[in-house]
């Protein structure tokens, strides 16, 4: 009889961790110590040691991870790759300096500049090694959707009359910087104030293709305080300004399958007022809607499926004028756009914050922090769901591999 109970207790036991680790299906690498880590399910595994890690970035199919190793005052920006096949860094060049790096949607090769020239890699025992050059006098870029072009931003000059235009061009992978294979994609005519800008960058492509969103970024002390949300065909002929926002490349995105675009509107460098969730109906444009109730900011957003945003949402402070800029502390809401049905999600306790939301299929996910600099890593599944620490002791939100980066 005791033998019947024990095993039974086991199969219970067995089930259960079963359960729970089918709960969190999920894999990430973070940063803990400024080392990079992978986990996936409820395992754990450090991949780098004696490591200034930041900025991991998943190849299309979860083999390669690209990081930046550098060091406490900035001074150094190395690009390395680790290959969880081999389990070992490497650089794909004796070395690559970097701050700009980013994978193919469908290929594992990766592409960033240096010093203003775009280079990619080449290909050597079906690994990212060595680098052929693009282009020069590259400033922000973005691979298109097929793998095999690039759109590529300049900075503007200085001239005696003022700044001039912002040139966007659409530059072939295998250009080998023949100017011929350079062609011009879109002029941006900037003018002050209503569309001021020297740069751009962050692009962002729709869900169908047909456009990329992306920011007009003015001079550095201005762009503190605005830059310009601007949408532009694919082919390069329809180009229109959206809105004012700060200069944070995931306060703007587009909807799973919708041509919709949410972002943090607002101007202003301090988040203690005017940062508004905005949905901007594209092409149509003129046609947006503000979300967030009078007396909050909204810091930072995530599409949940077309019809639900989720945001990270903190009380106003407008009473601020002077002094340390106070800590604004977020929780998680819930909009349904359709509805304008608007719902808390997150409960996180006296002075903790929730941020960085991310959806990877029916999961959210988020980081919650104290005044400390480490936190945590929660998640639930669907938006009922139980929420549960998933990661402890993080140095800030992971990276997802999504299952649509290997399909």
């Amino acid at each position: 009889m005791r033998i019947r109970i024990l095993l039974l207790l086991a199969l219970i036991c067995f089930n259960f961790s079963s359960i729970a680790s089918a709960e969190t299906p999920l894999t990430a690498v973070f940063i803990r110590d400024h080392q990079l880590w992978l986990k996936k399910g409820s395992q754990e595994i450090q991949l780098t040691k004696d490591r200034y890690v930041y900025s991991p970035k998943w190849s299309y199919d979860g083999r390669f991870i690209g990081y930046i190793d550098g060091d406490e005052k900035g001074e150094k920006s190395d690009l390395f790759i680790y290959d969880t096949k081999e389990k070992e860094s490497y650089q794909p060049y004796l070395r690559v300096a970097t701050s700009d790096f980013k994978w193919s949607s469908n290929k594992n090769q990766l592409a960033y500049t240096d010093q203003g020239i775009l280079n990619v890699t080449k290909t050597k025992n079906d690994r990212p090694q060595g680098f052929e050059n693009v282009s020069l006098g590259v400033s922000g870029f973005e691979w298109f959707p097929n793998g095999k072009e690039f759109i590529v931003s300049s900075q503007s000059n200085l001239l005696p009359t003022g700044w001039s235009p912002i040139p966007l061009y659409r530059i072939p992978v295998d250009a080998n910087l023949a100017t011929d294979k350079i062609k011009p994609f879109y002029t941006i005519q900037t003018k002050e104030p209503d569309l001021f800008g020297i740069d751009a960058d962050y692009f962002k492509w729709s869900s169908d293709g047909k456009r990329v969103s992306f920011l007009v970024i003015p001079t550095a002390s201005w762009s503190m305080d605005s830059n310009t949300l601007s949408v532009l065909s694919s082919q390069g002929k329809q180009f229109k300004a959206v809105g004012k926002m700060l200069g944070f490349k995931d306060w703007f995105k587009w909807a799973p399958s919708a041509n919709q675009l949410a972002y943090i509107s607002g101007e202003g460098r301090f988040f203690v007022e005017n940062k508004k969730m905005t949905i901007a109906e594209i092409p149509a444009f003129k046609q947006q809607k503000e979300y967030t109730p009078k007396g909050f900011v909204d810091l930072d957003l995530e599409w949940f499926s077309n019809d639900l945003v989720i945001v990270a949402r903190a009380k106003e402070n407008k009473e601020w004028k002077e002094g340390p800029v106070p800590t604004m502390f977020t929780s998680l809401y819930a909009i349904n756009i359709r509805t304008g049905e608007q719902k808390q999600i997150s409960f996180p306790g006296k002075n903790e914050r929730d941020e960085d939301p991310q959806v990877v299929g029916p999961y959210l996910t988020w980081f919650r922090k104290a005044e400390q600099a480490k936190g945590d890593v929660w998640v639930k599944n669907a938006l009922n769901g139980q929420e549960q620490i998933w990661i402890k002791n993080v140095d800030y939100a992971p990276t997802f591999f999504t299952p649509e980066q290997s399909s």
